[in-house]
This record gives C-alpha cells, sequence and structure tokens, in this order.
C-alpha cells in the first residue's frame, strides 16, 4: 500500500516507518518543517515531505501532493499537552490532515490516541477526544489506538538512580500501574491495524506483554538490575496539589503561568491514575481486562540502557 506516516520524527513514528517498509508499503513521512531546515531522521526507504500542519492546505498541498494515498498511519501529538498546543496539533492539525487524507482517496486512518482520554480531566484529553469523534463521523475506515504508558515515559530516573539518589514515588508508589508498551512492539500494532479486520472502526485500548506494574516495582526491579539496595522517597500529591493551586492563583496576575499550572495538573494526572483500560461498569482501572501485545518488556529495556545498549529518547516524556 502507499501509506501517509505522520508524526515520523517521534520514537513510535520512526519505529512504524521501519515496519512499514519492511512489509514492503511505500511510505511518506508527513513532518514537520525544522528552524534550520535540515534533514530530519526517520528511517531508510521513505519519502519525507515537510509540512506546516498549521496550515490548512499544507498537508493536501505539500504531504499529498496531489497523489492518492490507500492509507495514514498517525502518529502526529501535541509535544507537551499545554492547551494551545493541544487545542492546535491533538486536534486542528488532524482535521487538517483528515479533510485532506479523504481529498486523496484515503480508505482507512489509523489514529494513535492514548488511554488516558478514557478519563478526561486535562485539555489535551478533551482535544484527542473531539479528533476521534471527528474521525469516526468521517466516513472512513478507522482505527483508534490507545495505548498505555511507553518505555521512555518510565525511564527518567534511570540516571539519577545511578547516581545513588532515591527512586521518587508518589505516595506509596502503589496508586497507580500500567502494562508498559515498547516503540517496536507498538509499531507494530499499529501497522498490522491496516489488515486485521477485527481492529477496524474501533477504538483499542492496548498494552505490552505481562502483568501491571506499579512504580515501586519499576523502582524495585531497576535496583536489582543495578544491584543496590532499594532507596525510595515518597512525594506527597497533596504537595502538587499546593503547586497547582499556586500557579493557578497566579495565572490570573500573570497569565504565561496558566500553562504551567496545566502542565502540574498533567504530572498530578500520571501520579494518581493508572494508565489500564477503565472498565465503564465500574469506573475502576482493569488489568486484566488491558490487552496485551507483543514481547518486549520495560524490565529488559532496563537492563539494555543499564548495559549502554538503549538510550531512552525522553522528550517531554518524563515526569521527573
Amino acid at each position: 500500500m502507499r501509506i501517509g506516516l505522520v508524526g515520523a520524527t517521534g520514537t513510535i513514528g520512526r519505529a512504524t516507518a521501519q515496519v512499514l517498509v519492511q512489509r514492503g508499503h511505500e511510505v511518506i513521512c508527513f513532518v514537520r518543517p525544522r528552524a534550520d531546515r535540515s534533514p530530519p531522521s526517520v528511517a531508510d526507504g521513505v519519502a519525507v515531505h515537510a509540512v506546516n500542519v498549521s496550515d490548512p492546505t499544507a498537508f493536501a498541498r505539500d504531504g499529498f501532493r496531489g497523489e492518492p494515498c490507500d492509507a495514514v498511519i498517525s502518529c502526529m501529538a501535541s509535544r507537551t499537552g499545554a492547551p494551545r498546543d493541544a487545542w492546535a496539533v491533538d486536534h486542528q492539525a488532524h482535521l487538517h490532515l483528515l479533510a485532506a487524507a479523504q481529498a486523496a482517496g484515503v480508505a482507512h486512518f489509523v489514529q494513535l490516541s492514548a488511554i488516558c482520554v478514557q478519563k478526561p480531566l486535562l485539555t489535551f484529553q478533551h482535544a484527542k477526544l473531539a479528533f476521534e469523534a471527528a474521525l469516526q463521523a468521517s466516513g472512513l475506515r478507522y482505527s483508534i489506538v490507545r495505548p498505555t504508558a511507553f518505555f521512555k515515559s518510565l525511564s527518567g530516573q534511570i540516571g539519577r538512580v545511578r547516581k545513588g539518589k532515591p527512586f521518587l514515588i508518589f505516595g506509596d508508589g502503589q496508586l497507580t500501574a500500567c502494562k508498559p508498551i515498547s516503540d517496536r512492539d507498538l509499531a507494530v500494532y499499529l501497522a498490522d491495524c491496516l489488515e486485521d479486520e477485527t481492529r477496524w472502526n474501533r477504538v483499542l485500548p492496548i498494552g505490552g506483554p505481562g502483568e501491571a506494574i506499579t512504580p515501586l516495582q519499576q523502582g524495585t526491579r531497576l535496583f536489582e538490575l543495578l544491584e543496590r539496595p532499594p532507596q525510595f522517597r515518597s512525594v506527597p500529591v497533596a504537595m502538587m496539589d499546593g503547586i497547582i493551586a499556586g500557579l493557578g492563583l497566579a495565572a490570573a496576575v500573570l497569565p504565561p503561568l496558566a500553562a504551567k499550572a496545566e502542565l502540574a495538573r498533567i504530572g498530578r494526572y500520571y501520579a494518581t491514575e493508572s494508565m489500564l483500560w477503565l472498565n465503564p461498569d465500574t469506573m475502576r482501572y482493569d488489568a486484566a481486562g488491558t490487552p496485551s501485545t507483543g514481547s518486549d518488556t520495560l524490565f529488559d529495556y532496563y537492563r539494555s540502557v543499564i548495559a549502554g545498549e538503549a538510550s531512552p529518547d525522553l522528550g517531554d516524556h518524563s515526569v521527573f
């Protein structure tokens, strides 16, 4: 197939590009232009088209370029989740992409969303849900994939622990749990959506292999891999509440602080909400009901980072 891939410069996007090329697809990557105009790093064997995602006409003009396309996979997302960025990218830019995809004859749209939209308390979650609704109403065949936590989002403390610092947890470290998924396993899942009819016109929560793990278990295993005695420091959730309240009040005088307040709310959300399937009947997170895929485990990834075989690309995905 001829596939348009959006968000191809992120770690998940690059992994998806590699999987698609390996399967023999023709891949056109739509990437945001860089200020220095340097060529982006994606994958061998793909075409790269620079697209200004805020321009309503750019996807059609600079992305598809008037040529037909069979499918679109979007891994594009706002970089921080701040309100302005979220509505501009997670919602509006995707609406531009959807309109251009329809004009290009795209038959299938695979959207990488997030499992946290099940309980929307944050601006970026509402932005993602608004586009999900638009996609479902568009008439295109769709697959909306909502993955659990990524390895990179759970690797931010490796460096501090190696320096002898304690592993930070909220409360007792068991407030939340997740089933982490690797970039590679998620990329394979996204690519499979194009051919697996059971994933068509569905919203698909997905996690990685094995049992759900808590932050306490993550830290305990990390210390074991480093052959060091466990050392934890608990951060009270109430402290984050105080920071959020203070920033909210200050934003009334200094509006730029509103974005920082939202970022603090995002941090609190991930500190207190599990990245698992939310059972709509009980409104409880259900580890057993969270589907699993792939074979890569978080602790194997920790081992590879410690051995110097992998380097976590944290970007904006680390709480600490």
